[in-house]
C-alpha cells in the first residue's frame, strides 16, 4: 500500500483552502493587530551558513528535528531579484525564486532556530514586508506569518499550499527537492552573488521614494 500522503489539491475553492484574496486579508490583519499590540521582539543571532550537498550527518539531523529540511520565506514580491536584495542587507543567505504566486526565498541555515531568525531580521529591516516561514522539520511542516520581527498566526500548511508557489507544497512534502527546483527555475537570484552596493542599487530601482514614503512594486 502506498505510504504516500495524499496530496492537497491546488485548483479549486471548495472551502478548503485559502485563495490569494483570504491569505493576503490574513497577513493584513496581522500588521494591523501588530501595529495596534505594544512592540518589542528579541535580535535574533545569525547563524553561520551550511555547503549544499546533504551529508548523513545533515539527514539524521533532519530525521530528528534538529535541522529543518527546508525552509521558505514566502512573499508578495513579485520580483526574485528584489528579494534577494531584500536578503543581502538582512544578512540572510538564500536562493530566490520568482514565481506567478510571489517570489520565494529558500534558506541556506537550516540549523536549529536559522530559518526563524532569518524571517525575523528580514520583515525587521525591510518595514512593511510580511513573510510566511514554510519549513519541514522532522516531517512536521509548519506555516507561520511574521511581520517586523514578529511571529503571528500559526496557519494549517495544506490551507495555504494552494495560494503559494507550486514547488513550496512539493518539496515540503517531498515529492521534488530544493536541488530539482532551482534547477527548473529560469528565475533564481542568489543573495550571496551580490554585495550591499547592487542590492541598494536593485532595491532604489524598485522603489519609489516620494514625500517621505516609498513603495515597493
Amino acid at each position: 500500500m502506498a505510504d504516500e500522503p495524499d496530496e492537497p489539491e491546488r485548483q479549486g475553492n471548495d472551502g478548503g483552502h485559502f485563495d490569494d484574496a483570504e491569505l493576503e486579508a490574513m497577513l493584513e490583519n496581522f500588521e494591523e493587530e501588530f501595529h495596534e499590540g505594544e512592540g518589542g521582539s528579541g535580535a535574533s543571532e545569525p547563524s553561520d551558513a551550511e555547503g549544499d550537498g546533504p551529508s548523513f550527518e545533515d539527514e539524521l539531523e533532519g530525521l530528528l528535528g534538529d535541522k529543518a529540511k527546508a525552509a521558505f520565506i514566502c512573499t508578495r514580491l513579485n520580483s526574485a531579484e528584489l528579494l534577494a536584495a531584500f536578503c543581502q542587507i538582512s544578512d540572510i543567505s538564500a536562493e530566490c525564486i520568482g514565481s506567478e504566486q510571489g517570489a520565494v526565498a529558500v534558506l541556506h541555515n537550516l540549523d536549529g532556530d536559522g530559518p526563524e531568525a532569518a524571517v525575523k531580521d528580514l520583515t525587521k529591516v525591510v518595514g512593511g514586508l510580511s513573510g510566511l516561514l514554510v519549513v519541514n522539520r522532522a516531517d512536521k511542516v509548519e506555516a507561520t506569518v511574521y511581520y517586523n520581527g514578529q511571529a503571528g498566526e500559526q496557519l494549517p500548511p495544506p490551507f495555504v499550499f494552494p495560494s503559494l508557489a507550486p514547488f513550496v507544497e512539493d518539496v515540503m512534502l517531498g515529492i521534488s527537492t530544493v536541488q530539482d527546483v532551482l534547477a527548473q527555475s529560469d528565475d533564481v537570484v542568489s543573495s550571496d552573488a551580490m554585495g550591499q552596493t547592487r542590492a541598494y542599487g536593485i532595491i532604489a530601482k524598485h522603489t519609489h521614494m516620494g514625500n517621505g514614503q516609498s513603495s515597493i512594486e
